[in-house]
């Protein structure tokens, strides 16, 4: 097995980067929602539905046209399948705007490809509907079968878009005009980040304009105008601040051997010696074959050979503080793998000489 080590250094020149605020943070409240509807899609070449709950849609849906089955009659089509439709909301969407919409099977279809979503209303968390869906399916995926059972399938069949495919019925109330204040959200949380922020916002709109609330919040005050929060917030946006860099962490991903290790992370004082130690038995089987007079029987006679290898690696040491570039450094001096590589981090952890959050995904 090839085994590929993949290490990111974030490094830092020492001089911090400057972000605007609309970088690193949002404003509270002007949030997406989801929307989820269900519908039939049809107009299939016979790879649709064999389940009864899609009968029994499509015997509802004629029902609202004024078309009545005779009792018993169970409307088994392959051209049809059951669907959910799937979308998000963008924060300020107006009745009339399009957005686009995810279709996806959730019967035993066999794929979507060429069908065509029927009107599908899409309702929020609040079970109010928000939106409605409706349009051709664009498809990337395809499916293929021959009679003697084979199959190949391309990407996912199952499960189709439409761009623009639903019309915005309603707005979604905000409470961006409804305080006195406009809160700003970091992105990720941290009491220097947002402290930074505040002081940035208050020399560049005035002093106690702006005052952080926790980690992640922080408070601004707004003009009291709602036609005047859009420029308001606009000039607050693009105010830049100087994050703090992040916390010491070792990121490891188990399946992938991938190890990420950012330039807070530091060593104390430590010596690692990492070896293996290899074991090969080998069986090689004896014939013992007796004299022709001595009246004996021919017998196989076990015979094993026991070896035994140890990679001699050096020793390395880690000196006090030392920095990222030495561990990657020291690290691959010895020839280690990912496997290897995980093994000292967290044998240093163990040992109290990692000054980092050792993360294992």
């Amino acid at each position: 097995m090839n085994k590929v080590m993949l290490i990111a250094m974030l490094l830092f020149t020492g001089v911090a980067h400057a972000e605007r605020i609309k970088d690193i943070a949002s404003i509270a409240g002007v949030r997406s929602n989801q929307l989820v509807g269900y519908a039939l899609v049809v107009g299939l070449d016979k790879s649709g539905d064999k389940t009864a709950f899609t009968g029994q849609s499509l015997r509802s849906m004629m029902g609202k046209f004024g078309i009545t089955l005779p009792p018993g009659v169970d409307p088994k089509s392959k051209n049809i399948a059951a669907v959910s439709v799937s979308a998000d909301l963008p924060a300020f969407a107006k009745p009339g705007q399009k957005i686009d919409v995810t279709v996806s099977s959730i019967g035993d279809a066999k794929s979507l490809r060429g069908g065509t979503l029927l009107m599908s209303p899409l309702r929020g968390a609040d079970g109010k509907v928000y939106a409605v869906a409706q349009g051709n399916l664009v498809v990337g995926g395809l499916s293929a079968g021959g009679q003697d059972g084979s199959k190949i399938t391309v990407n996912n069949p199952l499960v189709g878009r439409i761009p623009n495919g639903a019309t915005v019925e309603q707005v979604v109330p905000t409470s961006f005009d409804q305080s006195a204040e406009i809160v700003f959200n970091l992105n990720n949380a941290d009491f220097t980040t947002a402290n930074r922020m505040a002081d940035s916002i208050n020399k560049t709109l005035g002093a106690d304009s702006a005052k952080a609330l926790d980690a992640t919040s922080v408070s601004v005050i707004a003009p009291a105008n709602p036609s005047q929060r859009v420029g308001f917030a606009s000039v607050v946006e693009n105010i830049e601040v100087s994050p703090d860099d992040a916390p010491a962490k070792v990121i490891v991903n188990s399946r992938t051997g991938t190890v990420i290790i950012n330039s807070k992370v530091k060593v104390q004082p430590a010596a690692v010696s990492h070896g293996s130690l290899t074991v090969t038995i080998n069986e090689n089987p004896q014939v013992s074959q007796p004299n022709p007079l001595s009246g004996g029987e021919t017998v196989v006679t076990p015979q094993s050979d026991v070896s035994i290898k140890e990679d001699k690696n050096h020793m390395f040491v880690f000196n006090p503080g030392v920095s990222l570039d030495e561990i990657v450094k020291a690290v691959n001096n010895v020839g280690a793998g990912p496997s290897d590589l995980v093994a000292i981090l967290e044998a240093l952890k163990s040992a109290g000489a990692l000054r980092a959050e050792l993360i294992v995904i």
